[in-house]
């Protein structure tokens, strides 16, 4: 019988990825010892997970107000026309070079299923580029988007599973804004 069965496989892969998006610097002595594993099994877990691309990569969770950014949200509608080029431009990332040229950083791009078809994440500087980013998107899909809302992010409560350090701030912004 072998060492290890899938099942417990899983298990333990899921016990270090939960620790790693706690916190990604963590040394892997201490997710080792978080998880009853040795330091050896751990690195071989993360090294198997990275191969296989299950964890793509590591990332820092910014306050962006700090660096005098917004995040905004933008949701897209499709139209009924067919989106081959507009697919193609999406997955040889046309959309990020669009956004670095008006100032937009995008953080995250999905496919959805719902009222909107597509999410993009971003920051920028203002609603300026906010705005700018929408019409670049407009101009280069124009043929396949039936409808774009921009919606800004003023206040993340928890990001990337990360709850804000300064969350207690809320219920001050919330009744300075009424």
């Amino acid at each position: 019988m072998p060492k290890s069965s899938k099942e417990q496989i899983d298990l333990d892969e899921k016990k270090v990825v939960s620790e790693l998006q706690r916190n990604s610097k963590e040394s892997i002595d201490v997710i080792a010892k978080r998880c009853g594993f040795s330091r050896q099994k751990v690195w071989r877990i993360i090294k198997r997970l990275e191969k296989n691309k299950t964890i793509w990569g590591y990332s820092a969770v910014v306050d962006i107000e700090k660096l005098e950014l917004k995040r905004y949200v933008l949701l897209i509608k499709r139209s009924n026309k067919p989106a081959n080029e507009a697919i193609k431009k999406i997955i040889d990332l046309t959309i990020h070079k669009k956004g670095r040229e008006v100032g937009v950083d995008i953080e995250c791009s999905s496919y959805l299923h719902g009222d909107y078809d597509w999410m993009i994440v971003f920051t920028t500087e203002d609603i300026k580029n906010a705005k700018r980013f929408n019409e670049a998107l407009n101009k280069e899909y124009h043929q396949v988007i039936s409808e774009i809302k921009i919606l800004q992010d003023i206040f993340p409560v928890k990001k990337c599973g990360k709850v804000n350090p300064n969350v207690h701030k809320l219920e001050e912004f919330i009744s300075t804004e009424i």
